[in-house]
């Protein structure tokens, strides 16, 4: 796989955009894993939302072995992933004013617990209301974006705000704007998209930081093992039983 072929042009997009994302964003990876575990010694709860294909990042994050128990993932009805039909129902939804207030206020987030928003462009209604009414509820509010976003595009919410706004922190995948990491004469669109890449290992990166740090504090990371390893399931039965009331995928 020559580095002129796409495939070749496109790993190498990737890991620089990999490169940049673990240099320039060493800071906030690390204050994020820090509230993660401020969060989990507290006895708080995680949570991730992502619509469309920022959900399959969230989704990473998971019932995910090798991570953390304790996430959970925040589900709208209708934007996570393209399951619903037709697919483009997903991303009218995501323009919606109101709908992460009523999202909100049936799911089980309280004050002290952590929500992880990510959202590619942070411009539409969805995620910077999800964000906005979090913080309103005294959660803390991770946002995962391109800033680029926010100084080339509009905001399609009626504040003119995005996502990166309204988050206590925020980690910048350095997406550019269309997603699309290559071009070629012969095709009249750029194509190979790289933010599920970039944004998965950005969410590892905070998850790893976040076991360390329990660890550094003496506290084991409440970790899932693979069920398909020997002892994996006894494992894992033990830390959901542990940490039952605080995992919400199991009930």
């Amino acid at each position: 796989m020559g580095e002129s072929t796409p495939a070749g042009q496109f790993f190498d997009a990737a890991i620089s955009l990999l490169r940049r994302a673990r240099d320039e964003e060493a800071g906030a990876i690390e204050a994020a894993g820090e509230l993660l575990a401020d969060t989990v010694a507290a006895g708080g709860r995680l949570f991730a939302f992502g619509a469309g294909h920022s959900s399959l990042a969230a989704q990473d994050v998971v019932y995910r072995a090798g991570g953390l128990a304790l996430m959970n993932l925040l589900v709208v009805p209708g934007v996570v992933g393209v399951d619903v039909m037709p697919a483009t129902l997903g991303s009218a939804l995501e323009r919606v004013d109101g709908l992460a207030s009523a999202v909100l206020e049936s799911s089980p987030l309280r004050a002290g617990d952590v929500l992880v928003i990510i959202s590619l462009s942070g411009r539409n209604a969805l995620p910077v209301e999800m964000a906005m009414n979090a913080r309103a509820l005294g959660v803390k509010v991770i946002g995962v974006t391109s800033v680029a976003y926010a100084t080339q595009t509009t905001s399609r919410h009626s504040s003119g705000t995005y996502l990166k706004d309204h988050c206590d922190l925020v980690l910048d995948s350095k997406i550019a704007v269309g997603d699309a990491e290559l071009s070629l004469d012969s095709i009249p669109a750029p194509f190979a998209p790289a933010s599920t890449v970039v944004t998965s290992a950005l969410l590892q990166a905070v998850m790893a930081t976040a076991a360390g740090a329990l660890a550094d504090r003496g506290i084991e990371p409440p970790l899932l093992r693979s069920g398909n390893v020997d002892g994996g399931h006894d494992w894992n039965s033990r830390i959901m039983d542990e940490y039952r009331d605080r995992i919400f995928y199991r009930q």
